[in-house]
């Protein structure tokens, strides 16, 4: 077969990141001339956009501004932009009039749906990357094939000078808890919460924005069942998004917390904690305070906050759903039988190595083992990889509290494009003769 054209950029994963990505290629090629063109094709496992789909409840809140969308710090002149949307969308003077910096959740994910709309001949759905594969030239790894799976088990071959994984982050759930039928982490909520019927008790565990909503969303759904709210924490923390705090999300406190020492970086991240992690907007702290102090006076309390407690026991292979709870201050026990548990328990960063095979030995790793990325998310290896690999996610520990946040989307991508654009000044081997498969599996 005839050998197929290589791409400038293949992104790995079609969230908000290699979106902004793909944007941002578009913008550069509409104003390039013909030899600075990018190619650029990126491959997404979910059958189409979606982000987050199973916490889009219909009263939440963005909690950064729309301002820091997909290319607005980029580009303010862009037609992609949030402001752009809502003009499309004959709703630019109402938004205006709402005076609010912070658009509902489900709209702002519409805006992110009309915007992958506008580019969705860069990126094949329904497809999920199984492997990234060297191509050697000379002793130089020049190129990168890309090996995916279609929905339908066709495998595909594609080849790329860089390769950009924005592979997401993956729930997090407490050792020994494994998801069921009853037992759900507050990513699939929506997904789950449809199967309820009549439920007497819901336990949400978890003390951070998304157990608020939880909590809140269950005690006005089911106005007959109890709901119970397990942390650890004495009660819910506010967010701190006051303008000083916030300035830990510029673009330019990256620049400062990658050139800072190690010791400074965790120092950085104690201090600032509390904009992002295990905290709750204070307008939710409010209205749930407001439920229980009026169940409290009519004496019929639904809402418990059980705090300074932990689940010490979970057991769902009986007819019903036993939750043992256990107070960190006397250690006394209390048995809730349940109709479901959410566990509300925040997310990891998922493991970029994990599809890269033996490239993966390639990668430089500090002294504690986590990968070198430099200042363009480029990660370090050695001299024998020419070919780009990328990270949009997992490089908090490079790039500070905002990598895996909107904040800086825009100005992380125009930075990645610019690296791509940098390197390919240099000149590159033609790739040797290579031929796409593609096959059913078998």
């Amino acid at each position: 077969m005839p050998r197929p054209p290589v791409f400038d950029v293949l992104g790995v994963g079609f969230g908000p990141s290699n979106l902004a990505l793909a944007i941002a290629v578009t913008e550069h090629n509409a104003a390039a001339a013909a030899e600075d063109v990018v190619t650029a094709h990126f491959l997404e496992r979910q059958p189409g956009f979606g982000w987050h789909r199973g916490m889009l409840l219909g009263d939440a809140t963005m909690q950064v501004s729309f301002l820091k969308d997909l290319v607005t710090l980029r580009n303010p002149n862009s037609t992609f932009s949030f402001l752009s949307y809502l003009h499309g969308k004959g709703r630019l003077v109402d938004f205006i009039n709402h005076k609010n910096l912070f658009p509902l959740r489900v709209e702002f994910h519409d805006y992110f749906e009309w915007a992958a709309d506008r580019v969705d001949d860069l990126v094949s759905y329904g497809t999920e990357v199984v492997a990234v594969e060297p191509v050697t030239e000379g002793g130089v790894v020049t190129h990168l094939d890309v090996t995916s799976r279609t929905a339908g088990g066709g495998v595909e071959v594609r080849r790329a000078r860089n390769v950009v994984l924005a592979t997401g982050l993956r729930p997090a759930l407490p050792e020994g808890v494994r998801p069921s039928a009853r037992v759900w982490h507050n990513r699939d909520f929506l997904h789950r919460v449809e199967s309820l019927t009549d439920p007497r008790r819901l336990v949400v565990v978890g003390a951070g924005q998304s157990g608020a909503e939880v909590t809140a969303h269950l005690h006005e759904r089911f106005p007959r069942a109890e709901v119970c709210a397990v942390f650890a924490r004495y009660g819910y923390s506010p967010a701190d998004d006051s303008p000083f705090a916030n300035r830990i999300f510029d673009p330019a406190a990256v620049d400062d917390y990658f050139a800072a020492p190690d010791h400074v970086k965790r120092m950085l991240m104690d201090y600032h904690a509390n904009t992002n992690y295990a905290v709750v907007d204070h307008d939710l702290i409010e209205e749930l305070y407001r439920r229980a102090y009026r169940e409290k006076v009519l004496g019929a309390q639904r809402l418990r906050l059980l705090n300074l407690s932990r689940v010490a026991e979970l057991r769902d292979d009986g007819p019903v759903l036993r939750v043992v709870v256990e107070s960190l201050a006397t250690g006394r026990r209390e048995v809730l039988d349940a109709d479901a548990v959410v566990y509300a328990t925040g997310y990891r960063e998922a493991d970029p190595t994990d599809l890269l095979g033996e490239l993966a030995g390639r990668c430089a790793r500090d002294e504690l083992g986590r990968l070198r990325v430099g200042r363009d998310y480029r990660l370090h290896a050695g001299d024998d990889l020419a070919a780009g690999l990328y990270l949009q996610g997992g490089t908090e520990h490079t790039h500070g509290i905002s990598s895996s946040l909107l904040s800086n989307t825009a100005v992380r991508v125009g930075e990645v494009l610019r690296s791509v654009l940098d390197h390919r000044a240099a000149t590159v081997p033609a790739p040797p003769e290579f031929a796409i498969s593609a096959s059913p599996a078998s």
